[in-house]
């Protein structure tokens, strides 16, 4: 089946209960990630915005989640942090150096597209520009998560991917004559090196 013809899973769409978030924050402090739980994505921006440095490089990952909240604006357009993607301007159509904006950064702000309850988290990519930022690249990571990515499993945390956030991105390029697909996905299952990665869990929905 092609993801043209998948419908999204909006079962996907809806907030966590409470106690599973409770319960995957827990889970990610056990695996060495710092996390933040905040009621609302205007909380989760300014909190965001006190965490980052001015002073390093720090590269946004293309995030519906970014974008909604006003984090990617504040990072890329305000002129207050050493943004990658407004050092480097227009690329153009040069698909590796898109993919290589990630690799030079201090600090990648992104999201991913679940959450387990115990702990891990998942993202897929089609070029996979974001992925090697996330996993070691960038001296430190924050991740920005609605809490309808919150799921009890990893396999659970797939199925969220190709029957929700696949048919959703899919429909959001249709808008631009583009389509998208599934290259590559990262499990970061715990943190080896402290305080380099950081989750701010979002107790309402935000982002795919």
């Amino acid at each position: 089946m092609s993801v043209q013809t998948v419908v999204p899973d909006e079962t996907f769409a809806a907030a966590a209960p409470p106690a599973r978030v409770e319960r995957a924050a827990a889970a990610l402090r056990a695996n060495g990630y710092l996390v933040h739980v905040v009621d609302t994505a205007a909380e989760a921006r300014a909190l965001v915005a006190g965490l980052l440095p001015r002073d390093e490089k720090v590269f946004t990952a293309t995030s519906q989640t970014l974008r909604l909240s006003g984090i990617a604006a504040d990072i890329d357009d305000s002129g207050d942090f050493a943004s990658v993607r407004a050092q480097a301007g227009d690329l153009g159509d040069d698909v590796q150096a898109h993919i290589r904006l990630g690799a030079t950064a201090d600090v990648v702000v992104g999201s991913v597209h679940a959450v387990t309850e115990d702990g891990h988290l998942v993202v897929a990519s089609a070029s996979g520009s974001q992925l090697a930022p996330y996993a070691s690249g960038a001296g430190r990571a924050i991740w920005v998560v609605g809490a309808q990515k919150v799921v009890p499993d990893l396999e659970t945390a797939l199925r969220r991917i190709r029957s929700y956030s696949l048919p959703r991105e899919h429909l959001r390029l249709q808008e631009f004559g583009q389509s998208s697909f599934i290259g590559k996905i990262l499990i970061l299952e715990r943190e080896a090196l402290p305080e380099r990665g950081t989750v701010v869990l979002v107790r309402e929905p935000i982002g795919f």
